[in-house]
């Protein structure tokens, strides 16, 4: 998670959203990302749906099954969709998104084996996303 929060600290230096993604693979990292909705004017952009990209293409296939996805926020609908299309094995995140993470709206987004795991660092990847908003204010 703490390579995942190095990632958001890299989009709040580009002043994007401070979301960081980590990929896991047999225990080696084999994507980062961090979001990047504004330099690519792509609103599908967030860090975990690049990070997926990253990760099939370095596995040269469509299936996740034997990696982890680590995320500072909780996983929007769209990102947890394609983590089911993707047949993550297991995700990982920081903190709740009480306004628009998967689990408000349906927790069987996810494929039926992929196991989860929320909380942690939830403090750390909190503050960075809330204190972001602040300033926007």
């Amino acid at each position: 998670m703490k390579l995942a929060l190095d990632q958001a600290h890299a989009a709040l230096e580009r002043k994007e959203v401070p979301i960081g993604c980590v990929v896991v693979c047999n225990g080696q990292v084999i994507a980062r990302a961090h979001n990047l909705t504004l330099p690519l004017h792509d609103p599908t952009a967030h860090a975990e749906m690049q990070a997926i990209t990253m990760a099939c293409d370095y596995l040269g296939g469509r299936y996740l099954t034997d990696c982890t996805i680590y995320v500072t926020i909780e996983p929007c609908p769209m990102c947890a969709a394609a983590m089911a299309w993707a047949q993550l094995g297991r995700l990982v995140w920081g903190a709740d998104d009480p306004k628009r993470g998967f689990t408000l709206f349906t927790p069987s987004l996810l494929h039926p084996k992929t196991q989860y795991t929320k909380g942690v660092l939830g403090q750390e990847c909190s503050t960075i996303v809330t204190e972001f908003f602040k300033s926007k204010r």
